[in-house]
């Protein structure tokens, strides 16, 4: 018969993710994360096989919780415009700690590079379902005529989805709020219809 579990893993799991969040997954020792969850390595060992494991776990968690507060904001009364700002203002982040610490999908790309293929596949999921709740919103504002039918909605929410990725790289790279804020302008502008330009 086996041990009941000890700890909250749901609770432990959030903990962890904050943790890898803050400082990657090479800076992060399985003493940050005992010390953070308050759990003994024997028992975050038994629910979630090493390191890796659990990292990956906690990425997959920010995932989920960062696309349902965006599908959240896109499924507001208001104007595609305005839902389109809110998710950006959302992706993005409104005060100096938070954009310190960055985006953890981007901070995570950018510590393991092209060449892990299950932190590609979570990296790339998060991106097509970003880019799915932008194109469904572009979508019913090209029927309104509030945005530009130039380009498909298709690919206007992956022009989007992409400043939004880059936006998310500057701040990690220290540029500041007016700098993105000028990036973002220029993309709506280029989504506004021609008769709004």
């Amino acid at each position: 018969m086996s041990r009941p579990r000890e700890f909250d893993v749901d609770r432990a799991l959030c903990q962890s993710m904050e943790m890898f969040w803050t400082k990657g997954f090479k800076s992060t020792s399985f003493e940050d994360l005992t010390r953070t969850t308050q759990v003994k390595k024997q028992s975050l060992y038994g629910v979630f096989k090493d390191k890796r494991e659990l990292f990956l776990k906690a990425l997959a968690l920010y995932r989920e919780q960062s696309v349902a507060m965006l599908e959240e904001l896109a499924s507001q009364e208001v104007s595609p415009l305005q839902k389109l700002k809110a998710i950006c203002d959302a992706a993005l982040y409104p005060n100096e700690e938070a954009m310190r610490r960055g985006c953890f999908m981007v901070n995570t790309v950018l510590e393991f590079g092209a060449d892990d293929q299950e932190i590609n596949r979570e990296a790339e999921l998060m991106y097509s379902q970003v880019e799915r709740i932008l194109e469904k919103v572009i979508r019913s504002g090209q029927e309104r005529q509030l945005i530009t039918t130039r380009q498909s909605s298709k690919e206007l929410a992956a022009f989007l989805n992409n400043a939004l990725s880059g936006a998310k790289v500057m701040e990690k790279s220290g540029a500041s709020r007016e700098q993105i804020d000028e990036v973002l302008r220029t993309t709506f502008a280029l989504i506004a219809p021609e008769n709004a330009r």
